[in-house]
């Protein structure tokens, strides 16, 4: 089922289809059935003439159609939640504590901003990078993001990480996630939040560490030259 998919680079990744997977076969054995008895009934007790007969859901013959399917409804939710709350506690709950790096993304009116920490290991210092539309990070490598929004709702998606998270104005959120594997791979807003909505696209960037390490090199200095051209 999952094979439409972006391919997943998360480590967390897989448990997330997982449930996916489950809420799948699920619904789509339920809607099966529903579909079988509908039509059914449709051809079974089409129109012959007769005038349809009002039957009050009295007895428990009548209202077991009512209350067997709720308690069926309800037992599967259940199983849900069993499945999928130690991956929401794992993924949104229990931040690594000591990340390999952190990082600001910021979304606006049609675009992401995002800060990375610099040679001290540290944000909200003097040799911070920041970057727009484009994300930059070591795979194999823990990153704790703290994400906010300057005007309106955005939602930062990044498919192939399977994360998807609700930046509110106010709000500081704190998330996570480590990519396997090096490459390009696209952002998105998840959330309608103006007329260029479509347009609000972003690259995320997993590099070995010693292209990361170059590319903080590189963009340390040309940040620095920038600044020597303006004093």
């Amino acid at each position: 089922m999952l094979s439409w998919f972006p391919e997943n680079i998360s480590t967390y990744g897989s448990q997330i289809d997982h449930v996916i997977n489950v809420i799948y076969y699920i619904v789509g054995v339920w809607f099966v059935i529903a579909q079988a008895v509908l039509f059914y009934f449709l051809f079974r007790y089409r129109n012959k003439g007769q005038k349809a007969a009002y039957e009050p859901g009295i007895g428990f013959k009548k209202l077991a159609w009512v209350i067997v399917p709720v308690i069926l409804v309800l037992g599967f939710d259940l199983a849900i939640d069993v499945i999928q709350t130690p991956v929401w506690s794992h993924i949104k709950i229990d931040l690594p504590k000591n990340p390999d790096q952190r990082i600001n993304i910021t979304g606006k009116q049609f675009a992401w901003e995002f800060t990375h920490q610099g040679a001290d290991n540290k944000l909200g210092t003097e040799d911070d990078i920041k970057t727009e539309t484009d994300l930059y990070v070591p795979v194999n490598k823990k990153v704790v993001f703290e994400l906010e929004a300057k005007d309106v709702l955005h939602s930062f998606w990044v498919p192939n990480l399977r994360l998807k998270q609700d930046a509110v104005p106010g709000r500081n959120i704190k998330g996570w996630f480590e990519a396997t594997k090096t490459g390009s791979y696209g952002i998105g807003c998840a959330e309608l939040c103006g007329v260029g909505h479509g347009n609000m696209k972003g690259t995320l960037h997993v590099l070995s560490q010693n292209d990361y390490a170059a590319w903080m090199k590189k963009t340390a200095e040309e940040n620095a030259n920038t600044d020597d051209f303006w004093d």
